[in-house]
């Protein structure tokens, strides 16, 4: 039977101004979900829109508990709203969430669903119910309450130079200074002031894995890396093609990593090079400054913006009006930088903790492309369109990353330092791949081994570390710092299995942006058209409409490294 073609209802399911305290006064709209009869088509549609602007209006109530804490995790009231809803309403959610999914896929209207439309949504659908267990729903709780933790810990950290007290991102500019012992002092308070948290993050760590492992058991999984390829929705590729995409990164990407290295420790005439002498300029320059301030920031990234797209910039510029903007680092605040799509307004947050240097800028370029990606796809009729999968959503940021660099004339009037932007950025997108494969590879071991101590883990981590860092940079001074550098990365503690996608999704911002070059209009309206489908496509589609290829073989690393170290030559 072909689909009724008459429009669904409005959304109109919740009362206007509609707030609650308590899970009672949500079950109401619950119920009437779980009750309705559907009789046709059209009720099926009616009943998914409404299904939809429930789950629309807590994930942007979750959005903005969570938002709040982060921005002030030394707020105890902050904190206790997030766990409010970690604990008193989502594990009555969980359980309607799967009592609707099976609802839908009983339902004798669903084959006349629109494949082209709802063909993936489905797909993932099913992949739920498969996956879904009661007894889980406790543990869920219980893991995001200690993921939390994560933030607050890291949060509380700072270190005091020359008799003042910094975050991590603001000391981290002494990092770029000419004078290597005042680099090598701040690099060893840093470090140190994280090693000092080590055993409480160890022991968090250790619950997680605890947890994670019991969770994958529970659902009928041998480990929780099994388990997350499903609950991620990980359709369109494999775990072998994670391991492959990993040894693509050791045989390609580290010897390319070595050599900027090596150039690094000649130019800057050292002996020896070590951790603290990364960030600064190699030919002794001043380090680049592209912005004064977070408002500074702000402005320049919406001239950019336009000059990219006019309604980018615009987005930018309704972000900021709305307050849905903070940028600057500050004592209390969490680390770490993200775009929180809000599905119910439409409108996302950016949070970062910009200190004044390039990496920030760059970073709300990131952010600035996920903002986009939430702009395009908010009118999409239902919220499970949305929710895209980390692959297509971080080709979004990470593109525009590189798109946004032919017009950083804006944040760069010199010429030579805008040759040395983007100089830092070729470099930087390559030697990232490294990390990002060690990240990942780490996680494989961690849950295919879950009963480990803490030693294997150590161990397992800098055998890991090594594979992907070449023998360039000296660690030989400070063995612990290298033994627990993993637990910088925020990912690992509060969503796991999510990393391996920037590898991913850095080749097919390369692809965008290498089109881009060719034909700017053309991979604009490709680049936009595939951020506009949401999750309505595969991601071979998805990016087969941004002009690119769902490819990360050896083949495909090799031929876009070729481009990049092409366009480095240019730069030289």
């Amino acid at each position: 039977m072909s689909e009724i073609s008459s429009p669904p209802k409005i959304n109109t399911f919740l009362p206007k101004g509609f707030s609650y305290s308590t899970w009672a006064e949500l079950l109401p709209y619950f119920e009437e979900l779980k009750n309705r009869e559907i009789t046709n088509l059209t009720a099926l549609q009616n009943w998914l829109i409404d299904k939809s602007e429930l789950e629309a209006f807590l994930q942007e109530d979750l959005g903005w508990r969570y938002i709040k804490q982060t921005c002030d995790t030394n707020s105890e009231e902050k904190r206790n709203s997030l766990h409010f809803f970690i604990q008193e309403i989502e594990p009555h959610t969980a359980n309607f969430t799967n009592l609707f999914n099976k609802k839908l896929l009983n339902s004798p209207f669903l084959n006349e669903l629109s494949i082209d439309k709802y063909g993936v949504y489905i797909r993932g659908i099913k992949k739920e119910v498969e996956i879904f267990r009661e007894e889980n729903i406790p543990l869920f709780t219980e893991i995001q309450t200690l993921a939390n933790e994560y933030g607050q810990i890291m949060g509380g950290l700072s270190v005091e130079v020359d008799g003042k007290v910094l975050t991590f991102q603001q000391a981290a500019n002494y990092l770029k200074l000419p004078d290597r012992e005042k680099r090598k002092e701040v690099y060893l308070k840093i470090n140190n002031s994280r090693i000092a948290e080590k055993e409480r993050l160890e022991d968090l760590f250790d619950k997680l894995i605890k947890l994670r492992h019991q969770v994958a058991q529970n659902a009928g999984y041998a480990n929780f890396r099994y388990y997350m390829f499903d609950a991620l929705g990980r359709f369109d590729y494999t775990s072998q093609q994670c391991l492959d995409f990993h040894k693509s990164v050791e045989q390609l990407i580290v010897p390319i990593v070595e050599k900027y290295e090596t150039t690094r420790k000649e130019k800057l005439g050292y002996e020896r090079l070590y951790l603290w002498d990364m960030d600064v300029d190699a030919d002794n320059l001043p380090a680049l400054k592209p912005y004064e301030t977070g408002e500074d920031l702000i402005i320049k990234t919406i001239d950019c913006f336009n000059d990219v797209d006019p309604s980018f910039g615009k987005v930018i510029e309704i972000m900021q009006q709305k307050g849905h903007l903070d940028l600057d680092s500050r004592l209390g605040k969490a680390p770490g930088g993200y775009n929180y799509p809000l599905y119910l307004s439409g409108l996302p947050f950016i949070f970062m903790n910009s200190a004044g240097n390039i990496r920030d800028m760059v970073t709300m370029m990131h952010e600035g492309g996920h903002a986009i990606h939430s702009w395009l796809s908010k009118d999409l009729e239902l919220t499970g369109f949305k929710n895209t999968p980390s692959e297509i959503a971080e080709v979004a940021s990470m593109a525009m990353e590189l798109i946004s660099m032919e017009h950083w004339d804006v944040f760069f009037e010199d010429s030579e330092d805008l040759k040395r932007a983007k100089k830092y950025q070729l470099e930087k997108i390559l030697s990232i791949l490294p990390w990002i494969a060690a990240i990942d590879a780490f996680q494989h071991w961690i849950y295919e081994n879950p009963n480990h101590t803490r030693e294997e883990r150590r161990i397992e981590w800098l055998k890991t570390h090594r594979r992907f860092s070449g023998n360039v940079l000296d660690r030989s001074e400070y063995p612990e710092f290298e033994a627990y550098s993993w637990h910088r990365q925020l990912h690992l503690f509060e969503v796991p299995f999510y990393y391996i996608e920037y590898g991913i999704a850095q080749l097919g911002a390369i692809g965008v942006w290498r089109n881009y070059k060719l034909n700017p209009e053309k991979a604009l309206n490709q680049y936009k058209n595939s951020l506009s489908e949401g999750y309505l496509k595969t991601l071979p589609e998805l990016y087969k409409i941004a002009g690119v290829k769902f490819d990360f073989s050896s083949e495909n690393v090799s031929e876009l490294v070729k481009f990049v170290t092409e366009e480095q030559s240019k730069l030289a």
